[in-house]
């Protein structure tokens, strides 16, 4: 009877040392998977970082270029008096397009919000998505405002036309001295 249950505890034993040197093995499993994430992580900023980095340096780039532009035209028409009038006007037709287009993308830049979701957990995440889907909701109705005043604003100017041309064919119709209305 003692032997059995001594063969017993040492089966027992067994088995759980089996249990825990299993346990042991997914746990460094477990540690080396987490490092590797940690590592790609870590790269995926690094690299991040770096695009960011070449992106406004590039930015910057472009702008020092256009103000070194810029400059050479304020030299070019100080320096060009008499033939700058024609020069001046078509340097001014150009720099305006050139400073709606910056202007329509240092609007599309504020618009647009960088999507840093890598190191969020799941809630995070959620209420991440809620903000985003408000946001969206925002930019409709906006939208939906702004095409019903586009379609009012169209609707008063045809009928100003409208009135306008009556006006015109009435005061050419009567054959008075531009005198509106029908008294006399």
């Amino acid at each position: 009877m003692t032997q059995t249950l001594i063969e017993q505890h040492f089966t027992n034993r067994q088995k759980e040392e089996e249990e825990l040197v299993a346990l042991r093995t997914r746990i460094e499993c477990r540690r080396s998977d987490r490092a590797d994430q940690q590592r790609e992580r870590a790269e995926q900023e690094r690299e991040r970082q770096a695009r960011l980095a070449e992106e406004k340096a590039r930015r910057e780039g472009e702008a020092a270029k256009l103000r070194a532009e810029e400059e050479a035209k304020k030299k070019k028409t100080f320096t060009n008096k008499s033939f700058g009038g024609y020069l001046q006007k078509v340097d001014q037709k150009k720099g305006k397009k050139l400073t709606a287009r910056e202007e329509k993308k240092k609007a599309l830049m504020e618009r647009r919000k960088p999507l840093n979701i890598d190191h969020l957990n799941q809630e995070k995440l959620v209420e991440k998505a809620q903000d985003l889907w408000k946001w969206l909701h925002q930019l409709h109705a906006e939208k939906f405002e702004l095409t019903e005043k586009l379609k009012k604003q169209k609707y008063d100017i045809h009928v100003l036309r409208n009135r306008i041309s009556d006006s015109k064919t009435n005061k050419t119709s009567r054959g008075g001295k531009g005198k509106s209305g029908s008294w006399k």
